[in-house]
């Protein structure tokens, strides 16, 4: 293989000025592995465009300083971007998240209420002032003018009639609603 005089002189430029550039770009990246990618990538460019360059630039050494300062900064203007963007994606995803579970529990909410209406009309009353309107069982005795005990037969009924009307899934689904609020 011949190597040239072109190609000795870069090696030497690589060799003099490669730990000098990463340490200056490490300083912008904070990242060393960045910094020696950045570093790489702008000899490559030097390389690639050597004659253009050798006929534009009177200080090469300050060429590649610049060089360096100008890709590293794009790397982190690129991570800010990126950082944006990841950002934003999760608070949609969130969001997405929110609005679907609100659409599943609108869909239970409705099952229930379906449910309610197929209940005795005093299994109904009772679990209505109970589930929906959140009453306690000494509340909903004193509304209705029957006892504590009534109460709680019917609210035990009512859950035994929903559980058997409703799809497993969607009843598990209304007691976690219930439970949570």
């Amino acid at each position: 293989m011949i190597i040239s005089s072109v190609d000795t002189d870069l090696e030497s430029l690589f060799n003099t000025y490669f730990k000098r550039l990463v340490y200056f770009s490490y300083q912008i990246v904070a990242n060393k592995e960045t910094a020696e990618d950045t570093v790489q990538e702008v000899f490559l460019k030097y390389y690639r465009n050597k004659k253009e360059v050798d006929a534009e630039v009177n200080d090469l050494i300050s060429y590649l300083y610049s060089s360096v300062r100008n890709a590293s900064l794009n790397f982190l203007r690129h991570q800010k971007v990126e950082s944006k963007y990841k950002e934003q994606l999760a608070v949609s995803e969130v969001d997405e998240d929110y609005i679907m579970a609100s659409i599943t529990r609108a869909e239970v909410i409705a099952e229930l209420y379906a449910a309610l209406e197929t209940l005795p009309e005093g299994c109904k009353k009772i679990s209505y002032l109970s589930f929906i309107q959140e009453k306690k069982n000494q509340e909903i005795a004193q509304e209705l003018g029957i006892s504590v005990t009534t109460v709680k037969s019917q609210k035990q009924r009512s859950l035994q009639l929903l559980r058997l009307r409703l799809n497993p899934e969607i009843f598990g689904a209304i007691l976690l609603i219930l439970l949570s609020e």
